[in-house]
């Protein structure tokens, strides 16, 4: 198959590699229909390069269809379209249970004093193969993969991998209430989902604070106040209190 490689600093390329294969009873194999591109992407470039080997495969944001199940998959079937979350979690032990899966116990990469193991994210988080390639192999095929109906494009979905649930909990750790306000800094994917989902829950003014019109003109769409820090510089605070 071919995949998107590490190669070295600031090097990545397009290579043909082997086909992934099911290992374990609970693996599934997917293949890739849509496979978003993380901003911390940018940190396998430069300063996370000492923890990567050439021939990685990158990319932590996958969707697709399910080809292939092991003996024990009984949560999916071929043909399933499917939605792959970043962080490899086993939905089981005492962490997953607590909603912490980004600290799953099974997965734990505990000989780098780190939390669970990563699609497509160095050997501080497991050195899994990721999915920005034809083909993922998915462990914990009953547990892991988010199934999603046939239908609407692979972009009403493929948020659910990443961005989405990053936003969502950034959200939660502002802890705004009820009629509250809040201010983000940066509109890219995070940012704007993040200014979308405060209004959803209901803060009554979500403030958006980036350099790129697109951006604000689209944050604003939302129902968002968006500033242009080109414009207001050292006095933000003011214009924010304004």
């Amino acid at each position: 198959m071919r995949a998107l490689t590490y190669q070295g600093k600031r090097d990545v390329r397009v290579e043909t590699v082997p086909d992934p294969r099911i290992q374990d009873a609970t693996d599934i194999i997917v293949r890739i229909t849509s496979s978003g591109i993380c901003g911390s992407d940018l940190h396998l470039c430069e300063v996370l390069g000492p923890y990567l080997d050439p021939g990685d495969i990158l990319g932590h944001e996958p969707m697709g269809i399910v080809e292939e199940v092991g003996r024990e998959v009984t949560g999916v079937v071929p043909g399933d379209r499917v939605v792959i979350p970043f962080n490899v979690s086993c939905g089981h032990c005492y962490m997953c249970g607590q909603g912490l899966h980004s600290q799953c116990e099974t997965t734990q990469v505990r000989e780098r004093g780190m939390g669970a193991s990563l699609f497509g994210f160095t050997k501080l988080y497991g050195q899994v193969p990721g999915g920005q390639a034809e083909y993922l192999r998915v462990p914990f095929g009953n547990d892991l993969p988010i199934k999603v109906p046939d239908g609407p494009p692979d972009d009403r979905f493929v948020f659910l991998s990443d961005v989405l649930p990053t936003a969502w909990q950034a959200v939660e750790y502002a802890d705004i209430p009820p009629g509250g306000s809040v201010t983000v800094l940066g509109l890219g994917p995070i940012g704007a989902m993040a200014a979308r989902i405060a209004l959803h829950r209901g803060a009554d003014l979500v403030i958006g604070v980036d350099l790129v019109p697109e951006r604000l003109d689209r944050v604003s769409g939302y129902g968002a106040t968006c500033l242009d820090l080109r414009r207001y510089g050292k006095n933000l605070g003011a214009a924010v209190r304004d």
